[in-house]
């Protein structure tokens, strides 16, 4: 993931319904929930949930599935990974290894 990438996903996140919207399927899991689940459970509008979930779907953090008359929204967890991991992948990597005690000076 580059610079870029990054950036895209993380202002996709960067609004409160949408990362709302995110963490909800994110606690559901693998199996994901149906669109009308997810508009009862955030108690938004239709065409609201439809705006948000259409960002979430371009960034590739969500994806969705038609399972029959029925939308099923899944978190992307290999994206997410992905992105978690450019945040922390270079974490402390200017600073010197020692091995400090909490609380410590």
């Amino acid at each position: 993931m580059n610079t870029n990438d990054a950036a895209s996903k993380l202002e996709a996140l960067g609004n409160p319904t949408r990362l709302s919207l995110y963490r909800l399927l994110v606690k559901a899991g693998h199996a994901g929930l149906p669109v009308g689940v997810c508009q009862q459970r955030l108690q938004l509008a239709q065409s609201t949930l439809s705006f948000h979930l259409k960002a979430l779907i371009q960034s590739g953090l969500v994806t969705q599935e038609r399972q029959s008359r029925t939308l099923i929204c899944r978190a992307n967890f290999e994206m997410m990974t992905e992105l978690v991991g450019f945040l922390v992948d270079e974490c402390c990597a200017d600073e010197r290894c020692q091995a400090q005690t909490p609380g410590a000076a």
